[in-house]
């Protein structure tokens, strides 16, 4: 990857992370261009990372010139502003250039429609835990993106996690599993904190035990080769604690609130892209 150019179009959360990624993943800082908003953010990517950062406060043309030379580009803007970035960006792009999106909701086809006619596009759904080397990614290929610019783009993106291509259809059930996965696992985690607490435990401690718990369970199941049942079975033993336990929480709808939740979010998902 040495020879390819990577350009990042803003550099928030999601975008900063797979950049992060990707440098120690060993892509050179030499090939790496990225734009921001604002002076202060651009001379601190200078000044911690030793790559070229462009400030469109600077100069407003940041990001054509950013884009100009580029093999890959990762748009990290919103994905209502998706359609114009990439409109006003379309010109300056190299004709094999693959056009790289993180927004949720916007689809191949409204990526497609926002540049030239044969432009290789990408459609990305990563998840939050990508800022922390941890996250899943979601990959959907346009209709000219090659095997090569698949491999390229994920290489990019696996010095910050796990990377999974997928058809379109599937992006909706992705989202709903990987993409708002970690606010379902957040959420047992403050159960489980709370749950503590009232039986006597200190907050702090509590909440560390918690996510020490999820943290662990989490490495346990890509570890280990058995099914997440088989895994839960092992650890429940016919009459003990963790039956107890299990069994009441399956009474309380527990398996049943998090599939709704699933189909929710996956509905929602739809709704947004249109």
């Amino acid at each position: 990857m040495t020879d390819t150019r990577i350009a990042f179009i803003g550099t928030g959360n999601m975008n900063g992370a797979i950049l992060e990624g990707a440098l120690k993943a060993g892509v050179s800082k030499d090939s790496v261009v990225v734009t921001t908003r604002s002076v202060e953010s651009a001379e601190a990517w200078r000044k911690n990372q030793g790559i070229e950062a462009l400030s469109q406060q600077e100069d407003e043309r940041a990001n054509l010139q950013a884009v100009s030379d580029a093999d890959v580009v990762l748009m990290g803007v919103k994905p209502h502003m998706m359609a114009d970035v990439l409109g006003e960006l379309a010109p300056q792009l190299k004709p094999d250039a693959v056009v790289v999106s993180i927004a949720a909701a916007v689809s191949v086809e409204q990526l497609e429609a926002a540049v030239a006619k044969g432009q290789p596009v990408i459609r990305t759904m990563p998840n939050t835990p990508l800022q922390y080397g941890s996250g899943v990614v979601g990959l959907v290929r346009g209709t000219n993106a090659t095997d090569e610019h698949v491999r390229l783009v994920s290489s990019i993106f696996e010095g910050a996690g796990q990377v999974f291509e997928i058809p379109e259809s599937h992006i909706d059930a992705l989202t709903a599993v990987s993409g708002s996965g970690p606010a379902y696992a957040f959420f047992l985690a403050e159960a489980m904190a709370q749950g503590g607490v009232e039986l006597g435990l200190d907050p702090e401690f509590a909440r560390e035990l918690a996510a020490a718990t999820v943290a662990g369970a989490g490495a346990m199941l890509a570890q280990d080769e058995r099914e997440p049942a088989q895994l839960r079975q092992a650890v429940t033993s016919p009459g003990g604690t963790t039956e107890a336990a299990i069994n009441t929480m399956g009474r309380e709808g527990f398996s049943e609130a998090v599939v709704a939740g699933q189909k929710a979010c996956a509905e929602r998902a739809a709704d947004m892209a249109g």
